[in-house]
């Protein structure tokens, strides 16, 4: 369905010359997707629920509704952290060509408006996670929301490091997901997080180079901005872009996923980092466009060979992680038994 924004039309002029053409103003649809930034936070969604297949019971029958919460609470969580950040960023954001129509930034949104509703999604995100799947997953999302709120944000204008802290907030999802099917934060949430950590660096750069007049222009302490050559920049995309080859082998070393995940890891970490060292050897707005793109591939291709491949290649490897062993008396002694 498409979204059609309302007109305001002005009336004739009382000289009786022609009105000056309609003023279009976004729809009511639109300011919410922009103010909660819902198409970013599809990725948060998606990340959380292959936590959530990767971490169930493989012999127990899937629970949709619980995943289903787990989503609503998560979708919550992170609608406040982006309205937090619009709020207190509604001046940067005005000053970027990227950024200057969200609904806050320009002046369509009542900031105070928007702060009460994004702590009332916070709150509510928290509670459904802890009331309904778990502490552990309630006290993630807040979480998220704090450092990015409280932390990221603030530090954006300061120091480099802030992408670090963004970093985190992104690979906290998918551990949401693994503690709402298991109800702990097993090896597997940890290789989750990990590599979706690693991820968003080559990722967030590339963006980062393309924008970087426009980050400039709002105040923003991003490497692509400081680093006018692009050198140490690539640099950067293309370590944390190969890191991505062993984090991603750790899911098969710990019994998250098997053999073939293992090769689609070195296969698609390969090809991303040749698309970063492409752009290492000759910066340009071309090749960090190739690297972005090359990113949004590999995410998708990683984590769907993962929940495909799921669960450990051999017995052995799913003691020594993925999952905790469960003890169960069989006669006067014990046997360990897995999903």
């Amino acid at each position: 369905m498409t979204d059609v924004s309302p007109e305001i039309t002005i009336a004739p002029n009382a000289d009786g010359s022609a009105p000056t053409a309609p003023v279009s103003r976004p729809g009511v649809r639109r300011m919410i997707m922009d103010v909660t930034k819902m198409r970013l936070n599809a990725l948060v969604l998606l990340t959380t629920a292959v936590g959530y297949f990767l971490g169930r019971d493989g012999a127990a029958e899937f629970d949709w509704s619980r995943l289903a919460i787990t989503l609503v609470g998560t979708g919550f969580a992170a609608a406040s952290a982006a309205m937090l950040n619009q709020v207190i960023e509604q001046t940067r954001d005005a000053k970027m060509h990227r950024t200057r129509n969200r609904p806050i930034a320009s002046g369509r949104l009542s900031a105070p408006l928007t702060l009460l509703v994004a702590l009332a999604l916070g709150y509510g995100g928290f509670a459904i996670l802890s009331g309904w799947v778990g502490l552990i997953p309630g006290l993630l999302a807040v979480s998220n929301v704090v450092i990015y709120a409280a932390i990221y944000t603030p530090l954006k204008p300061i120091t480099t490091t802030n992408t670090l802290f963004g970093a985190i907030c992104g690979a906290i999802p998918p551990m949401i997901g693994w503690s709402a099917a298991t109800g702990e934060l097993e090896a597997g949430a940890w290789v989750l997080g990990g590599l979706l950590f690693v991820w968003q660096l080559p990722h967030f750069f590339a963006l980062a180079w393309m924008y970087r007049e426009d980050y400039r222009r709002g105040g923003h302490a991003m490497l692509p901005v400081l680093d006018p050559t692009g050198r140490i920049t690539g640099q950067v995309m293309t370590s944390t872009a190969a890191l991505l080859v062993p984090v991603g082998l750790t899911a098969t070393l710990f019994g998250v996923a098997g053999w073939i995940s293992a090769a689609a890891c070195i296969l698609f970490g390969i090809w991303f980092t040749l698309r970063c060292a492409r752009f290492w050897r000759l910066p340009s707005d071309a090749a960090a466009r190739s690297a972005f793109y090359a990113s949004l591939a590999y995410l998708p291709l990683v984590l769907g060979v993962m929940v495909l491949d799921r669960g450990p290649v051999t017995p052995e490897s799913w003691l020594r992680g993925g999952r905790a062993p469960v003890l169960t008396e069989v006669g006067i002694g014990t046997e360990v038994s897995k999903p």
